[in-house]
């Protein structure tokens, strides 16, 4: 018995062994076409979350490590279940006996172990936060013009950085020379290039200059909580412990007298500690004062990079052929003593101008806001109907009215990271106050200010509530700027501002309006755009306002469906005033509607139409005026769209107001216009914006558009080419003439931006980002000095293909690695 038992167990044993591998080999199918479906459901999950990561990506959020993580390992699991099923229909076709069998069981059991893991990754597919805010770079992008004629200055920027000994540096000029733009362009080299520092700090001081302004700029750089309970000093101490253990470069712009770094916080830059400081000010003894170890001053511009930044601001060079325009236009140029503010002020102004009087009017002193823009007293604003003042001129002004006994009608504090309002009785007398861009988040007090015409309070992002009684003496104001701050609510009594003509609401973040806004009968101009979070319009806040000419909801409110007394479409139309409207469709049922209102669709100005499920071609028809005036366009998540339409009756010249045009999220956009695109057409459209159309081959058409500014081409999986060789003109000299700004992301099948080499005579930069089978540049070469910036990944850039050995050459001075 002492020797049957163990073999008894042994048998036993091998016989479950074998049972269990008879099972793998028996229920083979079984297991792969469970293992078949789990992978389907996680391809399923996959592509949903995918979807959720894209939309995040597009409002500038970055995917979270783990979601990164789980999407790679379903990856891996896809693959590997692929190769399992392949090559099991390989073994059955090919393999019999013994050894199928074998293989079969080998197969099956890595199936089975596959399947667990599939099953572990579905459960852990949940995820309540697919992105958040990406950590924050070492260096932050400043927008910038090109620094034409600041490259001498430049240079030596660049070697007082490199010097060990200089900790300091000043750079000086008059207001408008071009130092900003000098500190920018140092900033944004960092963005690109090598260096040594931990941080790269830009900080606005200006003239009204406040401790607590560069603290607060500085602490979010570094990620310190800002606590209004804490003192400077308090706050300084942190500061200075983070940043004794950084290699850090400060960049002050516009420094008006001497500040005392150790009191604010800030390291004095010494020899061993590699750290550096840079300020930009007006006066050289602010750079005595602050102990700069080099001063560099900023002059004016020579007459060939003055005419060369008038002419790139005026962008029509063609214009310059004709002798007698050429003529008016040195004069200008002359007139504006190389200063680029008012090289670009007036070149802009004139970019449009294309007749001999007109540039003859120029120069003959203009009515009287045209006269203003060209001495610079005023600049042309982000759109064509706004203006803005310089810093210089306004501090200018506000001297004269001082002087003149009107400085208590005027107050003025824009800018001055103000925490709090000014006092109460500060604003009685006063017709005009602006206290925009500051840190005020409460308006503790109520003033009384019977005269008072303006109130601009937009860019203080702290302010989230208005008082109910704030407004309660303001009987004469006619505009009123909330705009980009982070009100919640507006007050009712909203309605005692009976003289009120313009209304800003934009950017911020309430959710509704107040009845009684309808009350104000005299209102003209109501901005709502991109009020992301607006849901409730209640009629009456809408329907009294009968004088009202401008209206736009665009990125914001829209829900048009009349119901529980909320604001419809037949609202708006009886608005007989209405000139301009922007507007947001959010359902399929209410794009349909629209078509319906002929009085609504001549006004549409601005156009957002997002997540509409079946809509799968946009008509934009001409014969109803829809487009007519349509300035932007933009669509997002719209599933079926295929392509735009125009109709025939709209003839050749189609679109001719349109200006942007932005695309995300449209997975089955094959074309954008099914209508071929002439010269006639899109006379206006400046920029194009298209993310997430996968089944976009080119954008041919883009070839056909004489303003084209801007192009971003981003996550378009089966893109070809930007210009396909059909698209292009028998005569290339006036294809890309506008065209300033290139960017290209994410298409892993671009072969190549244009068949040809195209001349792209206004090209500033191209950014190229993991398009790893786009081998060459279409860019003709006419000297160095005229090439782009090239933005790109080292390892594309060498593997480049050049015609000639010297077009290459000509490039590599502007290649900026990334």
């Amino acid at each position: 018995m002492d020797i049957v038992s163990p073999l008894i167990g042994m048998v036993h044993s091998l016989c479950i062994s074998a049972a269990a591998r008879l099972s793998y080999v028996v229920n083979v199918d079984q297991r792969i076409d469970s293992l078949s479906t789990a992978v389907n459901e996680l391809k399923d999950k996959r592509d949903d979350l995918k979807r959720k990561v894209e939309r995040a990506e597009v409002e500038g959020l970055t995917c979270t490590s783990q979601v990164k993580g789980w999407l790679q390992r379903v990856e891996v699991i896809e693959a590997e279940s692929s190769s399992i099923i392949e090559d099991l229909e390989q073994r059955r076709r090919c393999c019999v006996g013994c050894n199928a069998c074998c293989s079969t069981y080998k197969l099956s059991k890595k199936a089975s172990k596959l399947l667990d893991r599939a099953n572990e990754l579905i459960v852990k597919g949940a995820f309540d936060v697919v992105a958040d805010d990406p950590i924050p770079d070492a260096v932050e992008e400043m927008p910038s013009r090109p620094a034409v004629g600041l490259n001498m200055m430049l240079e030596r920027a660049r070697q007082f950085l490199a010097e060990d000994g200089v900790g300091t540096v000043g750079i000086y000029g008059m207001g408008g020379v071009g130092k900003t733009t000098l500190l920018k362009t140092i900033n944004n080299e960092f963005l690109t290039k090598h260096h040594h520092f931990d941080v790269v700090i830009w900080v606005v001081v200006s003239k009204e200059f406040v401790a607590d302004k560069i603290q607060r700029a500085v602490g979010a750089r570094l990620g310190l909580p800002w606590e209004e309970s804490e003192s400077h000093e308090q706050r300084a101490l942190k500061i200075h412990k983070l940043m004794r253990r950084k290699k850090f470069l400060l960049l002050l712009d516009d420094v008006w007298e001497g500040i005392d770094l150790l009191k604010v916080g800030i390291p004095v830059p010494e020899k061993t500690s590699k750290c550096k400081v840079i300020f930009t000010t007006r006066s050289l003894d602010v750079c005595t004062g602050m102990h700069a170890h080099r001063k560099l001053r900023v002059e004016f511009l020579g007459e060939e990079d003055s005419w060369k930044l008038f002419c790139e601001n005026v962008g029509e060079k063609e214009i310059f052929d004709s002798e007698t325009i050429r003529a008016y236009a040195e004069t200008i140029v002359r007139k504006c003593g190389g200063l680029p503010l008012a090289l670009i002020t007036i070149g802009k102004a004139m970019a449009n101008k294309e007749t001999e009087e007109e540039w003859k009017y120029a120069i003959e002193g203009h009515a009287l806001i045209g006269s203003l823009k060209v001495a610079c007293l005023l600049e042309t604003g982000e759109e064509k109907t706004q203006v803005k003042m310089h810093d210089v001129v306004r501090s200018f002004a506000l001297w004269i009215a001082s002087k003149c006994g009107l400085n208590n009608q005027f107050l003025v504090e824009a800018s001055t990271g103000l925490t709090e309002a000014p006092r109460a009785d500060h604003w009685r007398h006063a017709l005009r106050i602006s206290l925009f861009d500051n840190g005020i988040t409460t308006l503790a007090e109520i003033p009384e200010c019977p005269r008072l015409s303006t109130l601009l309070l937009q860019w203080n992002s702290g302010l989230n509530r208005i008082p109910n009684t704030f407004l309660h003496f303001m009987p004469a104001l006619r505009v009123l700027d909330l705009s980009f701050t982070s009100l919640r609510e507006i007050p009712v009594s909203i309605n005692e501002l009976v003289e009120l003509r313009h209304l800003d609401l934009s950017g911020t973040k309430i959710t509704s309006l107040p009845k009684e806004l309808g009350d104000l009968a005299k209102l003209q101009h109501l901005d709502l755009q991109r009020t992301h979070s607006l849901r409730i319009i209640p009629q009456e806040a809408i329907s009294g306002l009968l004088q009202l000419r401008i209206l736009n909801v665009y990125y914001s409110y829209g829900v048009w469906e009349q119901q529980d007394n909320e604001v419809g479409f037949e609202d708006l139309q009886s608005l007989k005033n209405l000139t301009t409207l922007g507007i947001t469709i959010n359902e399929m049922n209410t794009l349909n509607r629209l078509h319906s209102f002929s009085g609504l669709l001549k006004v549409i100005q601005y156009l957002y139409i997002k997540q509409c499920d079946g809509l799968f071609n946009l008509q934009l028809s001409l014969n109803s005026s829809f487009g007519e005036r349509l300035r932007r366009l933009s669509i997002n998540n719209c599933y079926n769209l295929q392509y735009l339409q125009v109709d025939e009756e709209a003839g050749k010249k189609w679109l001719p107001s349109l200006e942007v045009v932005a695309l995300h999220g449209l997975p089955n956009l094959e074309t954008v216009w099914k209508n071929p695109v002439t010269r006639e057409c899109l006379q206006n459209l400046q920029s194009i914006n298209i993310w997430h159309c996968r089944k976009l081959r080119n954008v041919s058409w883009v070839l056909q558009l004489p303003k084209l500014e801007v192009i971003y081409l981003m996550y378009c999986e089966e893109m070809e080419e930007v210009v396909s060789r059909s698209g292009i003109p028998s005569e290339d000299s006036k294809a890309f003439r506008s065209l300033r700004t290139l960017s290209i992301r994410n298409l892993p099948k671009l072969r190549s931006i244009t068949p040809w080499e195209l001349a792209f005579p206004s090209l500033e930069s191209i950014a190229v980002i993991d398009c790893p089978n786009l081998k060459q540049l279409s860019i003709k070469t006419h000297g160095s000095s005229t090439l782009p910036t090239v933005y790109g990944n080292q390892e594309w850039w060498d593997e480049l293909e050049w015609n000639e050995a010297s077009t290459e050459t000509a490039f590599v001075p502007h290649f900026m690695p990334i």
